[in-house]
């Protein structure tokens, strides 16, 4: 009988650290927007969307927009800095930079550089510099864009970038291997860890990342070894996006905004 009792006791365990925990949300709003793609929001409470290569900043009834169509498709938006912000049009690699009405400021052509850089990555960084991965040498480098000067940080890394993310002090990528990389504004790159596969993924913060896989949303702690499943009401969704405990669901219907709280 004791050993049928703790047959059952450890089996219970097993099935309960098998299975992620939960992460309840709680619904603030939901917005209905027409656009191909949602950006994200800035501290500002405007949110920006992409619709037929137009983009777009809006907050209620205001409605900024900006397009290029000489330079094609859109590629990346950096919204770090909602007062600089970054357009990347890969195709012609070059990149465009709007103030915070939406007023192009400056246009980069990376062709141009006397140091031969194809950009595969690009976000803003920290002191008037941009974060650039040339492809040609595969390496990371800053590009000052007030001096128009471009200097190689990194070493280089053969493995292509799967995702990548940055802010002003680190830029963040993960391989085709699933490998997690950052790198500091000195060039000193550390790996993070290992991330399961994903459909998609937001970095949160040195340790934490937020990913879909067949439309589940989970967050995962690779310092505590935690994951939760975050429970929300839709069953398929386009995007998500993350900030400052908001989580914001994308689907063809508009934006659905929820609370969470991250252990």
């Amino acid at each position: 009988m004791r050993n049928l009792i703790l047959f059952f006791f450890f089996t219970t365990i097993s099935i309960a650290f098998g299975q992620n925990q939960k992460l309840l949300s709680s619904k603030i709003n939901h917005v209905i927007i027409d656009a191909d793609q949602f950006l994200g929001y800035d501290q500002f409470d405007y949110y920006y969307t992409i619709k037929n290569n137009v983009f777009s900043k809006i907050k209620d009834k205001e409605s900024l927009e900006y397009k290029n169509i000489t330079l094609g498709k859109i590629t990346k938006i950096d919204l770090l800095n909602p007062l600089k912000i970054v357009l990347f049009y890969e195709n012609f690699n070059t990149a465009i930079l709007l103030d915070n009405q939406l007023n192009e400021t400056q246009k980069i052509n990376f062709s141009e550089n006397p140091i031969p850089i194809v950009v595969n990555a690009i976000g803003i960084a920290s002191q008037n510099q941009l974060w650039v991965y040339n492809s040609l040498n595969q390496q990371i480098g800053l590009y000052d864009y007030l001096k128009n000067d471009y200097k190689v940080i990194s070493t280089s890394f053969p493995e292509s970038i799967k995702y990548y993310q940055s802010n002003f002090n680190a830029f963040y990528w993960i391989d085709d291997k699933n490998n997690w990389f950052s790198c500091d504004i000195f060039g000193k790159i550390t790996k993070k860890g290992k991330t399961p596969d994903f459909d998609s993924i937001e970095i949160i913060n040195d340790n934490q990342f937020i990913f879909s896989k067949n439309s589940i949303l989970t967050i995962e702690d690779i310092e505590k070894n935690q994951k939760f499943e975050i429970e929300i009401l839709e069953k398929t969704f386009k995007k998500f996006g993350y900030k400052d405990q908001i989580l914001s669901i994308f689907t063809s219907g508009g934006i659905t905004n929820y609370k969470i709280t991250i252990p």
